[in-house]
């Protein structure tokens, strides 16, 4: 079992937590605000496996949700991948989400996405070289809104237009519940594309 923690947690705190409540694995959002030997040292005094983290997603108090489709800032996404790739490193992460970001209002659609396409081709790239997976994840608008991937078919579709082996889904049930999806039929049929699932606060039928 995991036990997920938020950016807004402290976190290193919370690993005794998830210890104490037999948890074996956690994620966290972003573990930068502490220093990777602190975060690893943690983990190693609790028993803990770190499953995934994300990619540092910009400016998060100015609304940035990644940077992966933001035009002019190639150099802020590589700078984040380089640090995304050493924290993992260090904390035996297998898997990097890589956040795609909110849609500004003057950039189209299709611009954003063929930006997106080559950073994730990028990023897939440099993970690939330590054998980390990037996952991408469909994340609902209500909750983010104008945030660009939002739909589990064009998750996939870009995964495969990439080809790259070490690119997959992250699947999210409270997302595809949010956004009106058959949570049974979608992971059925993508399945062999899914590499992590989180399943928390799952809206309930009505």
């Amino acid at each position: 079992m995991f036990r997920r923690f938020s950016r807004k947690r402290r976190f290193l705190p919370g690993f005794a937590k998830a210890k104490q409540h037999r948890f074996s694995h956690v994620e966290c959002q972003f573990p930068y605000a502490a220093a990777p030997e602190a975060v690893a040292a943690e983990l190693e005094e609790y028993g803990l496996s770190l499953v995934t983290i994300n990619l540092p997603a910009g400016d998060w108090e100015k609304g940035e949700r990644g940077l992966a489709i933001l035009p002019g800032r190639h150099d802020d996404f590589r700078r984040a991948l380089e640090e995304g790739v050493r924290y993992a490193l260090a904390l035996g992460a297998p898997r990097l989400h890589c956040m795609a970001g909110v849609v500004p209002a003057d950039l189209p659609r299709e611009r954003a996405k063929e930006i997106y396409m080559r950073r994730l081709d990028e990023a897939a790239a440099a993970l690939g070289v330590h054998g980390l997976t990037l996952t991408i994840e469909p994340i609902n608008p209500f909750d983010m809104p104008g945030y660009f991937l939002t739909d589990i078919d064009e998750a996939v579709a870009i995964i495969r237009a990439l080809g790259r082996a070490n690119v997959k889904v992250q699947y999210d049930i409270y997302h595809m519940a949010r956004l009106g999806r058959d949570v049974t039929a979608t992971f059925a049929a993508y399945e062999p594309l899914i590499d992590h699932v989180q399943f928390a606060d799952a809206p309930r039928a009505a």
